[in-house]
């Protein structure tokens, strides 16, 4: 979770010193490096995927792989590495939202009071930044952007779900980091103004991206699930929590941004909403645990 939250900070550094689809197309690259020699043992489960299961990867990679990225990347541009942290922070929330919406999830308050939280802490953090500051209205374009860039991985964790059991997490983000590199390819020689100038930027953005492939985009998930499968449900939701808290944090270290109050006050809603989630995770994960017990 603490290599999950340096993506905002990160990206961030990246937007400011690579095209934006032409970094995206590198970050696949080196996930995908990574990510390849895991899949020596399990490249079963992929040459025997039905095709349903290869429908939901294409989706999750034009979801979850082009569209977050690319929206994470412009909108780290134009806005703060705090706001964009906030902003990120509501994943939970908004991720919640989406399950209602189109799984037919039930609603509950804890559910409700994290969107509200979420919401509130965006809007405070946005509207009582310091008079003066320099971005304008386009730092509200970019957590706009940043906000959908929410969604998409909101559709990625949701599409995930879509998966048979024979296709493993693993498996299905080393496919889509796959699909998304012609994808990225094509729109950086097509939108980008200077394509595959990597040439230019200096060793500090190198190694943010490197890292940013390598940590956020294949090992974090690689650590993330082999955990949860061997700690309980109640604690791997508590750890959800250090998200949030890694992007604010490195926020100040690697960006160099001031602390202000109102960071403190539209963060602590937001993170008040996460700790909601972990509390609805928790219970959801104790209710079900009784289930099996009594079954």
């Amino acid at each position: 979770m603490a290599i999950f939250g340096s993506s905002t900070p990160v990206s961030k550094i990246i937007a400011a010193h690579f095209p934006v689809f032409s970094a995206s197309l590198l970050r696949m690259l080196v996930a995908a490096a990574v990510l390849a020699p895991f899949m020596i043992s399990r490249r079963g489960e992929l040459r025997d995927a039905p095709a349903r299961d290869w429908t939901t990867i294409s989706l999750i990679a034009l979801a979850g792989m082009v569209g977050f990225t690319a929206t994470q990347l412009f909108g780290m541009r134009l806005t703060t590495g705090v706001i964009g942290a906030t902003v990120m922070s509501s994943a939970p929330a908004v991720t919640a939202l989406a399950a209602v919406i189109f799984l037919g999830a039930a609603m509950n308050w804890r559910k409700g009071g994290a969107l509200a939280l979420a919401v509130i802490g965006v809007v405070l953090i946005n509207v009582l930044r310091e008079r003066g500051a320099s971005g304008g209205e386009a730092v509200f374009l970019g957590a706009l952007l940043v906000l959908i860039a929410v969604c998409f991985e909101a559709a990625f964790t949701l599409l995930s779900k879509r998966l048979s059991s024979g296709v493993s997490s693993l498996s299905a983000t080393f496919a889509a980091s796959c699909i998304a590199i012609p994808a990225f390819a094509a729109l950086a020689a097509i939108f980008d103004p200077a394509p595959f100038a990597y040439w230019v930027a200096d060793p500090g953005a190198w190694a943010a991206i490197i890292f940013w492939g390598a940590g956020t985009g294949a090992l974090a998930p690689v650590i993330w699930y082999h955990g949860v499968r061997q700690a309980p449900g109640p604690l791997a939701a508590g750890f959800m929590a250090v998200m949030p808290v890694s992007a604010l944090v490195l926020s100040y270290i690697l960006l160099d941004e001031s602390f202000r109050w109102a960071h403190l006050i539209g963060f602590g809603a937001v993170f008040a909403g996460v700790l909601l989630m972990v509390w609805e995770h928790a219970h959801a994960s104790g209710d079900k645990d009784e289930t099996n017990a009594s079954a």
